[in-house]
């Protein structure tokens, strides 16, 4: 059966992700948790998951309530009403994909204890059974996208400029270009029907997805332009020149805007976060939204975010909101253009590579690298990985999720300096993984 990941239940629509899958989640979580609202992207396969896993929670004798086609955030948002939330998506995956992700009341997604306590139910299935009497009800909730974009709206205010949305024929279709329309903006929007196979670009919002967006933002004379993922929990940005703006730069432009003693961010964000912030702490957790989040609520931090363009804004939700921070960002360039903005952000040269091992070796060959870079930084974390921070600089050791090798990442104010960071690392995690 396929686990959950630090992004719930992912894989190939009707291969991995199955409508038994999605029938046996629904059994489990109706049965442990109760009333459960539900959502989903336009992938093709979601209309067949969302109504196993609705069957699932009516057969625990709990009440379905669907939420129809929406953003993540919106689902997450509108989960406070319910037991919890089921978010049928495969976020940034292409289209191929499908998952089911699951939330709080309050926003947080599943933490990594309910995910085990779900798949030790899901070993015992089937479950036993209401009676044919004790069944659950079935409805919909279709109003859930102007709750959010009224919440939004309240929160942000108005505000003037010109906008071009690159929607990625995901979700945000539903909300982002009546939202900022709705704001006083004048929208743009492309890839903005709802397409489960993705036509427009792939889903994922990458520098090389992106360039259509750049090039309709200098056509338009736009002031900026906003690009989001399949399901909306994330959101990048391109400036009025169509130059991309990705995740470390709007990290550290919200962690200048939000951040007055806390911050949350993983373990590959860069160090000019703590050049930006001296006054305020900064903690790193492991790489994923969920982990992000959870250090949020428990730390009380001002905000989170990360690199690959998730941002969580405590005061409204910690469900990763690209929604909200396009808002906030639109918001924010109205006071002056986006590059000027991002000119002020220092920009640390980082080198990236990998070291590619034998498939099946990972277990062996983990130690060794682990005894491999103890010694060669006096401050060593491994909450995700390895992280080494120097007196100039850090390095990031992870073995990769997806295939068989290990990616390293070195960063320092000094680009002579990254390199030799980088290669002294590289070097003995090779020697290890040999």
């Amino acid at each position: 059966m396929l686990r959950f990941g630090s992004s719930g239940i992912r894989g190939l629509g009707n291969v991995d992700v199955t409508p038994e899958l999605a029938l046996h989640v629904g059994m489990v979580i109706g049965d442990l948790y109760g009333d459960t609202l539900i959502g989903r992207d336009p992938r093709l396969t979601g209309p067949m998951l969302e109504a196993a896993l609705s069957a699932g929670v009516l057969s625990s004798g709990s009440n379905a309530v669907h939420a129809g086609l929406v953003s993540t955030p919106t689902l997450a948002r509108g989960a406070r009403s319910y037991a919890c939330g089921v978010m049928i998506t495969a976020s940034h995956n292409p289209a191929p994909y499908n998952g089911i992700k699951l939330w709080n009341p309050d926003g947080m997604a599943f933490d990594e204890e309910q995910q085990r306590e779900i798949e030790e139910a899901l070993d015992r299935v089937p479950l036993p059974a209401p009676s044919w009497d004790r069944m659950g009800s079935e409805s919909s909730q279709p109003d859930l996208v102007a709750q959010h974009v009224d919440a939004i709206l309240k929160d942000v205010g108005t505000t003037k400029g010109r906008v071009v949305v690159d929607c990625a024929c995901g979700a945000t279709c539903t909300i982002t270009p009546l939202l900022l329309r709705k704001m006083g903006c004048d929208v743009i929007a492309i890839n903005a029907q709802p397409d489960g196979h993705f036509p427009g670009r792939e889903p994922e919002p990458t520098e090389e997805n992106l360039a259509r967006l750049g090039a309709a933002v200098r056509a338009c004379r736009a002031d900026l332009g906003i690009a989001h993922d399949g399901d909306g929990d994330r959101m990048v940005a391109v400036d009025r020149e169509g130059t991309f703006v990705g995740g470390d730069l709007l990290l550290a432009l919200f962690a200048r805007q939000e951040v007055r003693t806390g911050l949350v961010v993983p373990v590959d964000a860069s160090m000019v976060l703590e050049d930006l912030l001296p006054k305020a702490t900064i903690w790193r957790t492991r790489v994923g939204d969920v982990y992000v989040a959870a250090e949020v609520k428990r730390r009380r931090a001002d905000f989170g975010g990360e690199p690959s363009g998730t941002w969580i804004f405590p005061k409204t939700t910690f469900c990763p909101d690209g929604v909200y921070a396009a808002a906030r960002l639109v918001s924010l360039v109205a006071g002056r253009p986006l590059d000027e903005l991002v000119r002020e952000i220092p920009r640390y040269p980082v080198i990236r590579g990998s070291i590619a091992y034998p498939a099946g070796e990972r277990a062996r060959i983990e130690s060794r690298v682990d005894a491999s870079l103890r010694g060669l930084a006096a401050d060593v974390s491994t909450v995700d990985g390895w992280r080494l921070q120097f007196d100039d600089g850090w390095a990031l050791v992870r073995f990769s999720g997806t295939e068989p090798k290990i990616r390293v990442l070195a960063e320092s104010r000094d680009e002579r300096r990254a390199k030799e960071i980088y290669s002294t690392v590289l070097s003995s995690a090779r020697g290890a993984a040999a």
